[in-house]
Order: structure tokens, then sequence, then C-alpha cells
């Protein structure tokens, strides 16, 4: 599968935004598994930070919860351990990265630098 084809973008920043790492509208592949689980959740991000990024989904994943995340970037998957951070039944789970494994932090840094952040 051809992630880099599907991913779009809106470079634009998220406006009024409180967080740490200024937001991108960015739609990239992510997979989500809860720790402990093999089950995967393939997903879209709507936005995407040094931070972490927010995902739709209509069964929403508990607050506090631990998630294993690969990002597609280009053709980099990043790995990353991230906790649910917001929860919107019916619409969507954030997610606050924690600890990336490898490079992934450095991949995603020059990732969103390409993209205008």
């Amino acid at each position: 599968m051809d992630f880099q084809k599907q991913q779009t973008s809106s470079a634009m920043a998220v406006p009024n935004d409180r967080r740490a790492h200024p937001r991108l509208q960015l739609e990239v592949q992510i997979e989500l598994r809860k720790e402990g689980s093999d089950v995967p959740y393939r997903l879209q991000t709507t936005d995407l930070s040094k931070g972490g990024c927010y995902v739709q989904m209509m069964m929403t994943i508990p607050v506090g919860t631990w998630v294993k995340a690969t990002l597609w970037l280009s053709d980099s998957p990043v790995r990353v351990r991230a906790r649910v951070v917001t929860s919107h039944p019916q619409f969507g789970n954030g997610l606050m990265f924690t600890e990336f494994e490898g490079r992934g932090k450095q991949i995603l840094e020059s990732y969103l630098d390409a993209m205008g952040v």
C-alpha cells in the first residue's frame, strides 16, 4: 500500500491552540493498538504535531489508555507510545506522544518541518 499517495495536508496551524507544539491539519495513516492487545485500529489523523495527534473514530478509546502507534510519514514508519488524553464519543481521540522508537522523533520533526511548522 502506498501511504505517501494517501496523505493530504493543508499546512495550516490550528487556531487558538493551547498545546506546546503547533498542530497541522494533516491526514496521515496511523495504526493504533491498545497496550496488551493485538487488535489494530487503522485510521487517519486529522491533525498532527510534534507532541501528539487527533484521530477520528466512532468507537473511542477511554482517556488514560496507553496505546502503541505507527505513523506512516512518507515512506518511513514512526513507532511511538502514546496516551489517550481526550475522548469525544462517536467522534475521536486526542493522543499525546510520550516515547519514540529509534529515530522516530527526528523523522516526525523533519516531516512536520517540511510541511511548514
